[in-house]
């Protein structure tokens, strides 16, 4: 069976790449490309794909296409009111966007769960992001210190981003005997970075070239282990984002995270 799927943020460049992911896979057909900042636009010219779609604005288009997923890489705002729509029209969905709160979660799941159908939110589709997150939780007991360096291109609107966040709740609910800070003089406010949970911080770098990279830094005595992961092109994204796509009409409620489709969880 071909999944029927859409993509809100059609326009933006981790839409695009979805856009041109989804049109490749044979399992897979792209039917809706919606983006209200860029209704009309044809999807060939930020695309490169040789189609004859153009951008909409309305959601209802995902309606009239059937789809069957919806795939959502906007910001928080529009999020909240896509995913509405597709619980409301019974459309699975698959989201990367960030900034979700408990809130956020707790109403998804009961919206998506009362319809029956799946939602996916992942806080990073890059399988190799995925495992670094479980790499950091599973070492976390065996180590007194640890520091998280999370570094994003220049466009990115959050900080910590969802994946720092995420991979920092991991290894405090691994061990809560972290060792505290020694610093007492901290002459550049924010020097420091910020606690993200008792014991380990988190310091965000914003920088123009980059695309999305982390390291997890662990310290105990005589010793110290680095797991860093490094997407370098938005590409990395898309084997995640597909298995999402093709394992949600699987998966009716609210799935947080790729770790229990990729049996980590």
């Amino acid at each position: 069976m071909t999944l029927r799927v859409g993509v809100f943020g059609a326009a933006g460049r981790m839409g695009a790449e979805v856009c041109r992911a989804v049109s490749l896979d044979p399992q897979l057909d792209l039917v809706a490309a919606l983006d209200p900042h860029h209704a009309g636009l044809d999807l060939r010219q930020v695309t490169g794909l040789d189609t004859d779609l153009h951008v909409v604005g309305d959601p209802s288009v995902l309606e009239a296409a059937a789809v069957d997923v919806a795939v959502d890489f906007t910001e928080i705002a529009a999020a909240r009111a896509n995913l509405d729509w597709c619980a409301d029209h019974g459309v699975h969905a698959v989201v990367g966007t960030t900034g979700f709160t408990d809130a956020d979660l707790a109403h998804v799941g009961a919206r998506f769960g009362d319809a029956g159908t799946g939602c996916v939110i992942a806080p990073n589709f890059a399988i190799g992001a995925v495992l670094m997150m479980r790499f950091a939780e599973l070492a976390s007991p065996w180590f007194d210190t640890a520091e998280v360096i999370e570094l994003h291109h220049d466009a990115k609107l959050d900080a910590p981003s969802g994946t720092a966040m995420t991979t920092v709740e991991r290894m405090a609910a691994a061990s809560s005997t972290w060792a505290p800070d020694p610093t007492r003089d901290e002459v550049v406010a924010g020097a420091r970075g910020a606690e993200a949970a008792p014991g380990i911080r988190v310091h965000s770098v914003r920088l123009r070239g980059l695309v999305a990279h982390q390291e997890v830094l662990l310290g105990t005595t005589g010793q110290s282990l680095t797991i860093r992961h490094d997407s370098y092109d938005r590409t990395s994204f898309m084997p995640g984002v597909l298995l999402a796509i093709k394992e949600v009409p699987d998966r009716p409620g609210l799935t947080i995270g790729l770790e229990p489709i990729l049996g980590l969880d």
